[in-house]
């Protein structure tokens, strides 16, 4: 995806997945996810890890960790536009370690969700900033300061 970093880190999209290489752990990524979020005033509704669960049930799953968030200021007008958006809202990121030991964060990109949903021009344009938002948050979750 062409632009979405200026410090040469590169991300892929596909059908509104968009998946970037984290400089940090899988712990580390998700720590500093969740404080980049909760530092913009955003709520954090769940932390899940699947590999805590996948444990529980004696198998194993490299580290998998999704967090849930949001705020009703930023999703609710999606929500307003088309009902069906609250399926893909709150927003959710997911953190994850590849077979190679390498660190990734993958997240549904808002405009995905507001041209799956059909909503008006308007409600789109908010999830473009919304968008603005997530990149930044992404950006400083997964890579040093300069």
């Amino acid at each position: 995806m062409p632009g979405l970093w200026q410090s040469g880190v590169s991300a892929t999209a596909t059908d509104g997945l968009t998946t970037v290489p984290s400089q940090f752990g899988a712990k580390d990524t998700v720590s500093r996810l969740e404080a980049e979020i909760r530092g913009r005033g955003m709520t954090v509704f769940a932390h899940i890890d699947h590999a805590a669960g996948a444990a529980q049930v004696g198998l194993a799953l490299r580290p998998t960790e999704l967090l849930i968030f949001g705020s009703a200021k930023g999703g609710t007008p999606l929500t307003q536009s088309k009902q069906t958006a609250g399926i893909d809202l709150p927003l959710k990121a997911l953190v994850w370690e590849d077979a190679d030991g390498k660190t990734w964060l993958s997240y549904n990109e808002p405009g995905w969700v507001a041209s799956r949903h059909d909503l008006d021009p308007d409600t789109g344009r908010t999830a473009d900033v919304l968008a603005a938002s997530l990149r930044e948050i992404v950006k400083r979750a997964t890579t040093a300061a300069p």
